[in-house]
């Protein structure tokens, strides 16, 4: 019986756990579920026979050496700093190691002595990135086969409330880390515009955005994630003109969040001073020129140039803001007191749903003529614990374990799944999940 070994049983683990078990009697496998909350992973693994429950702090080497010799592939679902420590081990043992998380320079650098063990590190094999690497290797690929030349390529991705549980004044509510959210946009933004490269520094992330209607779902803000510039090679598709990736959400949101970002409440460079005895209305004040926190709502409309009686203005009063309630934080940077209200004011409630949209935009030249393609995904929630953000994320890993474990996918060394050999079986077995992309407008 093969071993499979997951890391951590959080929000992610939940349909992949899920596939893994629904696959263990056919393969023979036994899946291991560790965290250092144990009862997390009792969860996951329900009353299965052939999942374990285990309680691991990944940081003690000899309890984490033990599990990781002792099985055939390990699935990290660690924050992406401690992978690294998995994967050591994994190069120590031979053994193959998963991850969704983007590849870091560590592990890159792993490359040679992965290959050398003979072993695969696969890495960005979850949603963003993740389906968006196997849609879009798939998409180049056909039109290259053809004959034809990529002129540019855009592709964007957001996770979402679903439309029917909508109800708050900025569309939007965390369906995901929610800390990752209020630090999107800390970097200058890089990509390709008509052959011109292009630089977003932090503070203009959120003015200088993009909209796109797509199908019937709506219009849709986008903003331009960290690096595009570095998938050009990778994908193959150094003809492109423009080049870029990046984040959707509903439109208006943009707009809105570019407010927090002036204000200076999506810092999280410093911290500051007592904040468990400041109020909300005292943290904004101290970013105003204002003597008296009663003059705090004009102030700030005058500082964001917007009228009080403005739609805009509502939505940042709608956060709570400018009430007196306490931060009740010691010593938070000014995003972490924004993050500790936003995830009031923005969770998700028993049975409400999260959804995913992805979208990719094409142009290319195929037999001398401008042709262009849009492909998008729409993939809906089935409860808080079996998210479209958890199902998305999670079912790729599935079937990669099982693809490898199946000795389907020779690939070795540190990778990322931009080869036919990955995109075209997970691809086909994710449309039994109803994901699926649709072309068209």
């Amino acid at each position: 019986m093969k071993k499979i070994l997951v890391l951590g049983a959080g929000l992610s683990s939940a349909y992949l756990i899920k596939y893994l078990l629904q696959h263990a009697s056919k393969e023979k496998w036994q899946v291991i579920v560790a965290d250092a909350q144990v009862g997390s992973a009792k969860n996951k693994i329900g009353k299965s026979k052939y999942g374990l429950a285990i309680e691991l702090n990944i940081t003690e080497a000899k309890a984490r050496q033990k599990w990781i010799q002792e099985s055939d592939i390990v699935v990290s679902l660690l924050p992406p700093s401690l992978h690294i420590l998995a994967a050591q081990d994994c190069l120590t043992f031979k053994k193959n190691l998963v991850t969704a998380s983007y590849l870091s320079e560590e592990m890159k650098a792993l490359h040679p002595k992965v290959l050398q063990a003979n072993v695969l590190f696969l890495n960005e094999i979850g949603l963003d990135p993740g389906i968006d690497h196997l849609s879009a290797m798939e998409i180049i690929h056909s039109i290259q086969a053809k004959g034809g030349t990529i002129d540019s390529f855009e592709s964007y991705c957001g996770g979402l409330v679903a439309p029917e549980f909508d109800d708050n004044p900025w569309n939007y509510k965390f369906t995901w880390n929610p800390r990752n959210v209020v630090l999107a946009g800390q970097a200058t933004a890089r990509y390709l515009k008509d052959g011109l490269l292009k630089f977003i520094p932090p503070n203009r992330i959120f003015s200088q955005i993009q909209q796109f209607k797509i199908g019937k779902l709506g219009t849709f803000d986008a903003y331009a994630n960290r690096d595009s510039l570095s998938y050009i090679e990778p994908y193959g598709i150094g003809s492109a003109q423009t080049v870029l990736r990046g984040t959707l959400r509903r439109k208006g949101f943009c707009e809105a969040w570019d407010c927090l970002v002036k204000l200076g409440l999506t810092d999280d460079s410093y911290y500051l001073p007592q904040t468990e005895n400041l109020t909300y209305r005292e943290l904004v004040c101290a970013f105003l020129q204002v003597k008296n926190t009663s003059d705090a709502e004009l102030e700030l409309a005058n500082f964001l140039s917007i009228k009080k009686s403005s739609a805009l203005f509502k939505k940042i009063i709608w956060l709570g803001l400018l009430n007196d309630t306490k931060i009740d934080l010691p010593e938070a940077t000014p995003a972490q007191a924004l993050q500790k209200l936003l995830q009031e004011k923005w969770k998700l409630k028993e049975n409400e749903l999260d959804q995913i949209i992805m979208l990719h935009k094409v142009t290319y030249t195929l037999n001398n003529k401008k042709q262009s393609l849009s492909s998008h995904l729409v993939v809906n929630g089935e409860s808080v614990a079996f998210s479209a953000m958890a199902k998305t994320v999670g079912l790729p890993m599935g079937i990669a374990c099982k693809l490898i474990l199946q000795n389907k996918i020779k690939a070795k060394g540190v990778q990322i799944p931009l080869s036919k050999e990955f995109y075209e079986p997970i691809l086909k077995e994710l449309k039994n999940y109803q994901i699926e992309f649709v072309e068209g407008k």
